[in-house]
């Protein structure tokens, strides 16, 4: 089941010019990665442009679940966003995030990573902690 960004957390991502992405080879192996190559779609939707992703690459098409954060520094804490992803190099989409891409720096965006939000989790020190929002 997909969830939807509330207007607090969309705001808090439009002010993000990076996003750290975390993902996991089939193995388990851990690989975090900067991320400014990213625009959100709609309230479930992340697409990522590839640009040079090689272990992300690999590790998306192995287990395509990853997570990111949304630091708030002002209330001292963050979001965790996790989702499902799909990995495109062809179609509308893609040609649509390689177009943008392009208009902002010439990149070779070599494919597009769409996520779909399926869990929101509060990450504020205190007793909820890791709480799910939504999801």
């Amino acid at each position: 089941m997909m969830v939807k960004l509330n207007e607090k957390i969309r705001e808090e991502f439009a002010k993000m010019k990076v996003i750290y992405l975390a993902t996991a080879s089939k193995e388990g192996t851990p690989n975090v990665v900067p991320i400014g190559a990213m625009r959100l779609m709609d309230d479930e939707t992340l697409w990522i442009v590839d640009n040079f992703m090689k272990k992300t690459l690999k590790n998306i098409l192995e287990n395509p679940i990853a997570a990111f954060d949304i630091w708030v520094p002002e209330e001292e804490m963050s979001y965790q966003i996790k989702g499902c992803l799909e990995y495109v190099t062809s179609g509308d989409d893609y040609e649509e995030a390689r177009k943008w891409m392009l208009a902002r720096k010439p990149l070779p965006a070599k494919g597009l990573v769409k996520m779909k939000f399926v869990e929101i989790y509060s990450v504020k020190p205190g007793p909820d902690a890791g709480s799910l929002l939504f999801g």
